[in-house]
């Protein structure tokens, strides 16, 4: 077993193999491989949609016990054409990942995700039930309208100055509808060239979620900067990470037909664990609580004070706590599921 580290996580495991499979309709994805190659298989779901996998999200496997695939989505982080959205949607998701796994030649696997990787990780388990060798979701996000409108009009009210200032980004007759704006304005730069107006929006979007975050993690899944403004090259990437976002979120990720929650019925009677925090401002807590309600053998396990933040000491703890369980027992701390 390999040292875990006073901020609670394991230490960095480089990839020790990395891929680029070609998908339909000409996208690339950048696979990863870390950890034992003969230890326990699985895969890991970034957030965003559009975020990208990061170092961060393999540090709490123990590299000594797991085999960690993972997989930057399409059109997100190093796959290709980064910032795509044609051909770019939850079905074809599901798609590519069963590719990887055929690809790389993985029976079943323990699936973990956070936030709208969480989402996909559910979603998968429904379309793929044979695949699951497990689940565990952080931070999971339902793709409804409510908690859609919730974020990008803050119908809660949770921060009515920051939103305010965030919402004057766009002409006071489109305030009302802040991710139809802003989708229109990320897919294509106005006809009078002004190249530096999907810069704004991205800007204005990334202020917001750290506002509701407040030092946690972007609702991507990705560690806060620490309020740090983003560089050029930064910006550049969340205006393609949004694009995708806002693509997936105005079409609520294809979950709504059936929802999301209708399908769980389909999933696969195998360990399931639900870690989120109370204090969670950008995926709402009555959200897990509605997905644990579905699932009758899954557990639910609350955190305090983590917010968004996959680092955070508590919720970082508590992914390292199920990964250990899981690598030692086969289950997340409950009877295993029949």
């Amino acid at each position: 077993m390999a040292l875990v580290l006073p901020t609670g996580l394991y230490p960095e495991s480089p990839p020790w193999r990395t891929h680029a499979l070609e998908v339909s309709h000409g996208h690339v994805l950048h696979v990863e491989e870390s950890g034992d190659p003969a230890g326990i298989c699985a895969v890991v779901l970034h957030g965003g949609p559009g975020s990208g996998t990061s170092p961060l999200l393999r540090r709490f496997f123990d590299p000594a016990r797991y085999r960690v695939i993972g997989i930057d989505q399409r059109g997100a982080g190093r796959s290709r054409p980064r910032g795509a959205t044609v051909h770019n949607s939850t079905a074809e998701l599901l798609d590519d990942l069963r590719h990887v796994r055929e690809q790389l030649e993985v029976p079943r696997w323990l699936v973990v995700g956070g936030s709208w990787g969480a989402t996909l990780a559910l979603a998968h388990a429904a379309f793929e039930p044979q695949a699951v060798a497990a689940l565990l979701l952080r931070a999971v996000f339902l793709p409804r309208a409510e908690e859609i409108d919730a974020f990008f009009q803050d119908s809660a009210g949770r921060a009515p100055d920051a939103w305010a200032r965030f919402a004057s980004v766009a002409p006071a007759s489109e305030r009302h509808d802040m991710l139809g704006f802003l989708a229109r304005g990320l897919q294509q730069v106005p006809a009078d060239g002004d190249a530096d107006l999907p810069r704004q929006l991205a800007l204005a979007w990334w202020r917001w979620e750290q506002t509701l975050a407040r030092g946690a993690a972007m609702p991507t899944g990705e560690p806060s900067p620490s309020g740090v403004e983003p560089d050029r090259d930064t910006l550049d990437a969340l205006v393609d990470r949004y694009r995708v976002q806002s693509h997936y979120l105005r079409h609520r990720c294809w979950l709504d037909a059936p929802a999301l929650l209708d399908r769980l019925a389909a999933l696969p009677r195998v360990p399931t664990l639900l870690l989120h925090s109370r204090d969670d401002r950008i995926c709402a807590p009555h959200g897990a609580q509605a997905v644990h309600d579905r699932i009758a053998y899954s557990r639910l396990q609350w955190i305090d004070g983590a917010g968004h933040d996959p680092a955070h000491p508590a919720m970082a703890g508590a992914m390292v706590a199920a990964l250990d369980g899981y690598a030692r027992h086969g289950h997340f701390g409950n009877a295993p599921a029949p």
